[in-house]
């Protein structure tokens, strides 16, 4: 027999008195008119009982506040007593009154409070603040951390245009051998799970004593990896140590972005080249945000402000210039020596812009990678003089619309303002140049990769390039789909060694291909790796060393295997 709710039984006693009472009043047709139904009645209505249907389990966004519900009145009221006099029924109703006024009350500060921790945090945060969800002492320790790498400086190094430029085809293959040679032994050393989400970009910081990468992901957390950090000791019910191979390192997770959903993921993360004590990162919230060692305070540098998403971010080799690309097709340029006030945003092209590079040894030559299918080359010391239509106030940044820009090309000044111009099969999803600012490496959706290799003497001319077919195609699925982080070939920053690049692959590898198109080895691991490492970054001054994240949070750090190896 199916037991009754008290609701229910309170409505079976309700409906039995009135059913007496009209009875008594020799009402027996309006019993039958109310629909009342009977006991066979019910019993039979009961046994008509729906399967138990699996409810769909659907991902919330973690920013989500719990909120009380509202209820109908009808089924909070009390059992009505015929009998109850109209001084307690005028009380009760009091009563009830002021009860769903204050649960009103409650209701409207709960979705304050949810509304305003949906709101962008555009003030100076702490590492207090960041880490919100780790205790005090993991906080001091990440703090020291932080404030020991400030104690060094860290300058990036940049190329010779002129190294690794060989005319003896032998010199070349005896360098790719040394590479490979160097490379191909490179196994899994260290995983954890870093971050909460899928990974979006990632960072290799250049401190040769320990392996310190910073993983930016969908939900705009900063994963900071220690990933050779002897792990903490864990110990089971009797106090004896449990070997735990899952995590290694130590990690710290700060919630650079806010709200914590996907409308603040982290797109791009960059160190000062100056000295590598502050970290930069970009997002979806339409802002840039600086965090200094030194100080431990994270600041907004930059924003929109009209709700156009940042893609990617790079900076000039002296750390005091920055070039911001967005989704709507434009490129700004930041002093940050200034007030973000006067930065200047250029319409470069009519649709999202998903890249930008500074070339390193002449970083007046961009990079910009587009949605529209082409790869561009920008002398940026020409966009410096297109011309505003009016004085510029201070207040709001000088725009100049893609009408403007595409006037402007037009002129004889313009002319050398574009460089050079290649077209893609399909939208372009990355470029960049390597270390000696002379090769050149794009990502597309045609599943190809292209590699470029440009003379120096091309450079010194303000001639526009001439034009030129790839040095080398290489065939690489990028069909990454929706849940996967695009796949973005990433030159080794390191201009010691022969120039090369990592990606991911589909079929869960890590890529690394030379600057002229071989592959110089592929990395994988079925045993200890069973997704997709899409995003890859490598050490700034080591070779044998690189990292790698995936959709789920967890990264891996790839290095010889003579350190605790997993």
């Amino acid at each position: 027999m199916v037991k009754l709710s008290e609701y229910e039984l309170e409505r079976e006693a309700n409906i039995a008195r009135n059913r007496a009472l009209l009875e008594q009043l020799e009402l027996k047709q309006a019993v039958a008119d109310l629909g009342i139904p009977t006991a066979s009645k019910k019993a039979a209505a009961k046994a008509k009982v729906k399967p138990v249907q699996h409810a769909k389990r659907v991902k919330k966004e973690k920013s989500e506040l719990e909120v009380p519900r509202r209820q109908s009145s009808r089924l909070k009221r009390t059992i009505v007593d015929l009998d109850e006099s109209p001084a307690k029924r005028q009380k009760r109703e009091a009563e009830f009154e002021v009860q769903r006024a204050k649960e009103a009350e409650e209701r409207l500060e709960a979705e304050e409070r949810a509304r305003i921790a949906n709101q962008p945090r555009t003030h100076d945060l702490d590492l207090a603040t960041l880490a919100s969800e780790e205790d005090s002492q993991q906080v001091s320790a990440l703090s020291a951390a932080l404030q020991a790498l400030a104690n060094t400086h860290y300058p990036r190094r940049s190329g010779d245009p002129e190294a690794f430029v060989f005319d003896d085809h032998k010199k070349d293959k005896a360098c790719l051998t040394e590479l490979r040679g160097r490379l191909q032994s490179l196994k899994v050393v260290s995983r954890a799970k870093v971050t909460q989400d899928r990974i979006y970009s990632a960072a290799y910081h250049p401190e040769a004593a320990k392996d310190l990468i910073f993983f930016g992901d969908k939900h705009g957390q900063l994963g900071i990896w220690d990933a050779r950090a002897p792990p903490d000791e864990v110990t089971d019910e009797d106090g004896e140590l449990i070997a735990e191979d899952a995590e290694r390192g130590k990690y710290w997770r700060l919630q650079a972005h806010w709200p914590a959903t996907s409308k603040s993921s982290i797109s791009s993360i960059k160190f000062d080249p100056s000295n590598a004590h502050n970290v930069y990162t970009s997002s979806y919230d339409c802002s840039v945000r600086c965090l200094s060692f030194t100080t431990g305070i994270s600041r907004q540098i930059y924003s929109t402000g009209d709700g156009t998403l940042i893609s990617n971010i790079d900076l000039t080799p002296n750390g005091n210039e920055m070039w911001i690309s967005d989704g709507a097709g434009g490129a700004t340029h930041l002093d940050l020596r200034e007030d973000g006030a006067k930065a200047r945003w250029y319409a470069l092209s009519n649709q999202k812009i998903g890249c930008i590079s500074i070339n390193p040894t002449r970083p007046h030559f961009l990079l910009t990678a587009s949605n529209n299918r082409t790869l561009k080359i920008w002398d940026a010391r020409q966009l410096q003089h297109i011309s505003s239509r009016g004085p510029h106030t201070g207040h709001v940044q000088e725009q100049f619309h893609y009408e403007t820009v595409s006037k402007f090309l037009e002129t004889k000044r313009g002319k050398s303002c574009l460089r050079a111009e290649w077209r893609h099969d399909k939208s372009v999803s990355s470029a960049y140049w390597d270390p000696r600012g002379r090769a050149i490496v794009s990502t597309s959706y045609d599943d190809t990769l292209r590699l470029w290799d440009i003379d120096s003497s091309t450079f010194e001319s303000s001639d526009p390039f001439p034009s030129s077919r790839p040095l080398s195609h290489l065939n690489h699925n990028c069909q990454t789909g929706k849940w996967l982080t695009i796949l973005r070939a990433q030159w080794s920053p390191n201009p010691d060694v022969y120039p090369h690049f990592t990606i991911g692959n589909m079929k869960h590898s890590l890529d690394i291909f030379s600057c002229k198109g071989d592959l110089v080895a592929r990395l994988a691991d079925p045993a200890r790796i069973s997704a997709v490492q899409a995003v890859t970054c490598s050490h700034p001054s080591i070779v044998e060393r690189a990292a790698s994240g995936n959709a789920s949070g967890r990264c891996v750090l790839w290095s010889i295997p003579d350190a605790g190896a997993v």
